[in-house]
């Protein structure tokens, strides 16, 4: 069985440094998409990667202290991510919060 339908992707790009009350900020960020409801999230761990202030961060052994990038995906209804955004906003210091609209096709062998 095949469902097609229009969603919202989230998609946050934070370093693994980064810290929400005394946690990875990463990991407390998914821990509210879970808490509100979203249908489903990912925590992904990047291996080098730089951003707007044009420094990169790699897994090199020079520079294994450095903060590596982290990426957090969401996708849900509109609604639901209409609702978590501001929370979302309210808890990263410095990041990038990117949504878009996606087609979403389900597959299930039922």
């Amino acid at each position: 069985m095949k469902t097609t339908e229009t969603m919202k992707r989230l998609m946050i790009f934070i370093d693994e440094g980064d810290q929400y009350a005394g946690k990875n900020l990463g990991a407390a960020l998914l821990q509210k998409l879970q808490s509100e409801g979203i249908s489903g999230g990912s925590l992904l761990r990047g291996s080098a990667g730089f951003g707007s202030h044009g420094r990169m961060h790699t897994t090199t052994i020079l520079d294994l202290a450095t903060s590596l990038p982290q990426i957090i995906l969401a996708i849900d209804t509109t609604e639901k991510m209409n609702a978590v955004i501001p929370h979302l906003e309210e808890m990263i210091g410095e990041g990038l919060l990117v949504v878009d609209e996606v087609t979403v096709t389900k597959l299930s062998k039922k």
